[in-house]
């Protein structure tokens, strides 16, 4: 198969979907892998160490597109890429399909196949491929929100950890999945003071086993949020319904009765976030203030952390390319299952079924298209 590698133009992602080993790798399968130059120059790769692991260069992203079977990337296409994509080209990358009504009309349009890594499972029911970027991003995010805290980046003026004498900040948590426990490891390791909310008792269980303790459990509730957000330093949002756009869990009354100068880092902003007053932000432009609140909204933080990011990215990614590479879409599908769930878009139809609710757009099973 002729796999494409473009390099990725949303504002300041200097991630790569295929590291040179990964190339290594294809190549070594038998497949040709064509590599945009400069394609991974954010994340530390050099134009020479592709080719050295058998990468064929061309100029443009255009000519990677127009070469290839599959096209892997990152982040999802922004507009100027929607054009390049045609009938039947597999597309592998976050998709994020649900809040983006504009993306899943493009991809339906032109007829390709959108593999979604963020919506393919796992045995136990997990998120393989959105795993390791979750874990970027809770921890980013507590550094983010430290960052903003301070009182010269319009925050609180307060430290996470305090000093002796002083209490430490209040840092919540809305979400105990992966990001919400890394956002509390990072919180904790500096001395914060981290509450998690979850509707999942077990998982709170889990936590608590986690954490011995030294982080606080509630049940989520409307009442729960609101009491507890009033006086949080920072809130981090971090909640996940799997291809659906994110519910609504912190309103606008709740967001004007916090602190002046507090922080919330909605990580949740790529599946539309849980505030109601979030709106997607980038690295160039990453904050605003409503109600004297500052939101950090940027919908590809692990972006900013490229050479972490992608090779966590590749290690998750890259068995599942090489096997939908080796055996095509549907073979794969036949012999791991569990791929189908990240098809989100086959050839014109919506086979993914919360991202059809989202959009009111009528939904195929993906066993009868194929």
């Amino acid at each position: 198969m002729n796999i494409g590698l473009p390099k990725e133009v949303k504002d300041n992602e200097f991630r790569v979907g295929l590291v040179p080993a990964s190339v290594h790798a294809l190549a070594g399968d038998g497949h040709t892998v064509f590599v945009e130059k400069g394609a991974g120059l954010g994340s530390g790769f050099s134009d020479e160490e592709y080719t050295a692991t058998g990468a064929k260069l061309v100029d443009t992203a255009d000519e990677v597109f127009v070469r290839s079977d599959m096209v892997v990337k990152v982040k999802e296409p922004t507009q100027e890429e929607y054009p390049r994509l045609r009938e039947g080209q597999i597309l592998s990358s976050y998709l994020h399909l649900a809040p983006n009504p504009e993306l899943t009309r493009a991809l339906l349009d032109c007829k390709a196949i959108g593999v979604a890594y963020e919506t393919i499972t796992d045995r136990q029911g997990g998120l393989p491929l959105l795993a390791p970027m979750s874990e970027v991003a809770g921890r980013m995010s507590i550094t983010v929100g430290s960052f903003y805290l301070q009182k010269t980046t319009g925050g609180r003026g307060v430290l996470l950890g305090g000093v002796p004498g002083v209490r430490p900040a209040f840092v919540l948590i809305i979400g105990g999945g992966t990001v919400g426990i890394n956002a509390a490891k990072m919180a904790r390791g500096l001395g914060a003071r981290v509450c998690i909310l979850d509707l999942d008792v077990d998982r709170l269980r889990f936590i608590d086993d986690l954490f011995l303790g030294q982080v606080n459990t509630v049940v989520s509730s409307t009442y729960s949020i609101a009491q507890l957000i009033k006086e949080a330093d920072l809130v981090i949002g971090s909640v996940l319904i799997p291809g659906a756009s994110a519910p609504k869990l912190i309103t606008r009354t709740m967001i004007s009765s916090m602190q002046p100068g507090s922080v919330i880092v909605d990580v949740a902003v790529d599946q539309g976030g849980c505030c109601e007053t979030t709106r997607p932000t980038t690295h160039s432009d990453p904050v605003y203030t409503v109600d004297g609140v500052v939101h950090y909204c940027v919908t590809n933080m692990p972006g900013a952390m490229p050479r972490t990011s992608t090779f966590a990215l590749t290690n998750a990614t890259v068995p599942y390319i090489r096997k939908i590479a080796s055996l095509g879409m549907k073979e794969a599908i036949r012999e791991n299952p569990l791929l189908k769930d990240g098809v989100n878009v086959y050839k014109g139809q919506v086979t993914y079924e919360p991202v059809a609710t989202s959009h009111d757009l009528p939904y195929h099973n993906l066993d009868e298209l194929l």
